[in-house]
């Protein structure tokens, strides 16, 4: 990787101890998060500015960088700015400077260099970032880093052991699909959902620690589905609930749809107690803009493409989304479950007319009808059976007990 080369402050002399003592003129100083955007302009001293000013070397090679996803959304001068950050990030520089003139699009850039980035674990966001005006514009970035070049070293070569680990249990030449959803388990089954876990805004809280949040699963999701050659980005926004978030964007055989391995996790199920603590949720496994957006809204700043398919969510995909509503199929659907001793019978609707259809007729006659099916069969003398109903997203779990 390149290094950053800069000239000695010795060689422009007396000048720029005069520029820094006599005539810096603070214009502006604006927080925002934990960026500081500082102007540092004086009409009477651009002349005095030494004309050589020690950009980032770069060496990164465009082929490396040209399928990310929020690269390619910049013009061509910006691109310039994302890769003397990226360079400067991957070789810890604590000062980047950047062929920039607008403090503030630097760091708009500096997170989609982030976002695009799984792999950074040791930069955060974090950081300060200047702008300087004389006979040429210029913009330094001071990132700051939450390891040393050393422990850098320690925690990459974990990450790489965990993820080998992992990636070696999937074949190369599986499909899209199975890709996802082999990723998608693989978080859901290994981490903890933790908000006061360690690292937990990068990938070294999940391989590592194996206790992460949204950030965190997140961007582990996209770590090793790029490594499996599947497109996956990272993206913001709110739930609900107005909290932050973060899940995926991935392209699945051809076309967009959106993964959140968080909300796989059990702890985000309302009715959580009721259901077994292996139960996963595939509602966020491949879904499309109408199902995300019920629960999800991406943040405005972010431009993203439209998800119109649903031939590749998990329910589609399993048999279990449901055009309509047919009670011979739904209560078929139950004894079969019950049949194979398995758990549990999933009905995902694709409207709101055909669930509230079939809530009224499973709660009305067929879940009592499959009840006596399982007392029958396992010779039972009272039948037990908890359920969760999401009218939010059209689904209805049924957990059948067999004691």
């Amino acid at each position: 990787m390149g290094q950053v080369k800069r000239k000695k402050k010795k060689k422009h002399g007396c000048l720029w101890t005069i520029f820094w003592v006599l005539f810096v003129l603070i214009l502006t100083e604006i927080a925002a998060g934990a960026v500081i955007y500082r102007d540092k302009i004086t009409e009477e001293v651009k002349d005095r500015l030494a004309p050589d000013v020690p950009y980032q070397e770069v060496s990164i090679e465009e082929a490396d960088i040209k399928q990310k996803y929020y690269y390619g959304q910049l013009e061509k001068e910006e691109k310039t700015v994302y890769k003397e950050i990226l360079q400067g990030i991957q070789d810890l520089s604590p000062e980047i400077y950047i062929h920039s003139s607008d403090a503030r699009r630097t760091n708009e850039i500096f997170e989609s260099v982030l976002r695009d980035s799984p792999d950074v674990f040791w930069c955060d966001g974090t950081a300060k970032t200047t702008h300087y005006e004389g006979r040429e514009e210029y913009t330094v970035l001071e990132p700051v880093y939450g390891c040393t070049p050393e422990e850098k070293e320690e925690r990459q070569a974990q990450i790489e052991e965990e993820a080998e680990k992992c990636l070696s249990e999937i074949s190369s030449y599986a499909s899209d699909y199975d890709k996802i959803l082999y990723v998608f388990e693989y978080i859901v089954n290994t981490v903890e959902y933790d908000a006061t876990a360690e690292d937990n805004q990068n990938i070294y809280s999940v391989f590592a620690h194996k206790r992460s949040v949204c950030a965190g699963y997140s961007k582990a999701a996209q770590y090793l589905l790029e490594r499996l050659d599947v497109f996956c980005t990272y993206v913001t926004g709110v739930v609900r609930s107005g909290e932050n978030h973060a899940w995926n964007l991935v392209i699945c055989e051809g076309d967009y749809y959106y993964v959140d391995t968080t909300w796989g996790d059990p702890v985000f199920l309302s009715s959580a107690e009721a259901i077994d603590n292996d139960y996963i949720s595939y509602d966020y496994l491949c879904c499309n803009d109408q199902e995300l957006l019920k629960t999800h809204k991406p943040d405005a700043d972010i431009r993203l493409p439209e998800c119109t398919k649903m031939d590749y969510n998990y329910y589609v995909v399993n048999g279990l989304y449901y055009g309509e509503y047919d009670s011979k199929q739904v209560l078929q659907e139950m004894n079969d479950t019950i049949a194979a001793k398995e758990n549990p019978s999933v009905f995902k609707f694709a409207d709101d007319e055909s669930y509230e259809e079939a809530h009224s007729g499973i709660f009305g006659k067929l879940i009592d009808k499959a009840a006596q099916n399982l007392a029958k069969q396992y010779d039972l003398g009272q039948v037990k059976y908890t359920y969760m109903d999401d009218p939010e997203l059209n689904k209805i779990v049924i957990y059948w007990q067999y004691e």
